[in-house]
């Protein structure tokens, strides 16, 4: 199979998604927001007994905390994280005593605390990770160069690995911001998700730099072959073993989304995503870019273009 040729498809199938992930971030909402973010309050409850996770879920959407995130900390104790709690106004109860009244129905409560939820400690993580994506991206840009040094242009398999990267990070931003606009999937930006997105740089330069060594290793053997038949060879070589490796991890991720609970959704969600944009851009992104700078078609596109046009201008 002649992947190199199709690879202008490749890459409008990836600016239609690319393009459609934008679009979505810049029509508001472009995310829904976690409580990490917006802050809010944490109610830790512990009970007399053991009570279901999703019995608690179902309490506390009845009282009207739809965003709520409920982690599960023992047998008998959990913390529900929402939107700040309303102070009692005149003879209305406050919304803590509300929530723990109904909370009562499962099972006595021994003890409940009350914290706030401050966004200062999420937003510190949030350019935290910012800040390693970008040392990550200097460490892999000089580490591919230094391990594929003895191929011609090292620097180029650094440079495509890292666009390879920030096209995967963009495809996750964008699918998860549409899928975020559906009300039944409760998909939210939170902390989880933050993390998620860093797996999935881990993930797809891994996948990246299996195809390069692949590509190394011919280019060695000097069969006199081109850059185009080496890259394409190399491709068919290694995706047996991609495509089981994302295959079986799928697999997993799968089999948590349908008996995992709801507080690692967006993790899994990302990484879902993550993985198969991961094994797709190893294949007909980063590969393919090594032969768009090999020969010149970042500016031949444009020429193009302009010769076409003259014509037509001219008649």
């Amino acid at each position: 199979m002649d992947f190199v040729g199709k690879r202008r498809w490749f890459f409008l199938a990836s600016l239609i998604v690319i393009g459609a992930g934008i679009l979505s971030m810049l029509i508001p909402p472009g995310f829904r927001i976690g409580i990490e973010f917006t802050g809010g309050s944490a109610l830790t409850v512990t009970f007399q007994g053991i009570v279901a996770q999703d019995d608690v879920r179902f309490v506390v959407t009845s009282q009207g905390h739809d965003e709520a995130v409920i982690q599960r900390l023992g047998q008998d104790t959990f913390l529900i994280r929402t939107r700040t709690l309303e102070e009692a106004q005149g003879a209305k109860e406050s919304e803590r005593q509300s929530m723990e009244n109904a909370l009562r129905e499962l099972a006595p409560i021994v003890n409940s605390d009350l914290d706030a939820v401050s966004p200062l400690i999420a937003q510190e993580t949030v350019r935290n990770a910012i800040l390693a994506v970008l040392v990550a991206a200097v460490g892999i840009l000089l580490y591919i160069t230094w391990a594929f040094r003895a191929m011609p242009n090292s620097f180029r398999m650094g440079v495509t690995a890292i666009i390879a990267t920030v096209h995967d990070i963009l495809v996750v931003l964008g699918i998860f911001s549409i899928l975020g606009k559906i009300p039944a999937l409760n998909l939210e930006v939170n902390i989880m998700f933050i993390t998620g997105v860093l797996t999935v740089l881990g993930y797809s330069v891994h996948d990246t730099i299996v195809v390069f060594d692949r590509i190394r290793e011919n280019t060695a053997r000097r069969t006199g072959r081109g850059l185009e038949a080496t890259i394409n060879i190399s491709i068919m070589e290694t995706m047996g073993r991609s495509l089981t490796t994302s295959i079986t991890t799928l697999l997993v991720i799968t089999a948590l989304l349908l008996l995992g609970g709801a507080t690692i959704q967006g993790l899994l969600v990302t990484l879902f995503i993550g993985v198969v944009t991961g094994t797709y851009s190893s294949i007909a992104i980063a590969s393919q870019l090594l032969v768009v700078w090999e020969r010149g078609e970042w500016l031949g596109f444009l020429r193009r273009r302009a010769t076409e046009e003259a014509p037509t201008q001219a008649g």
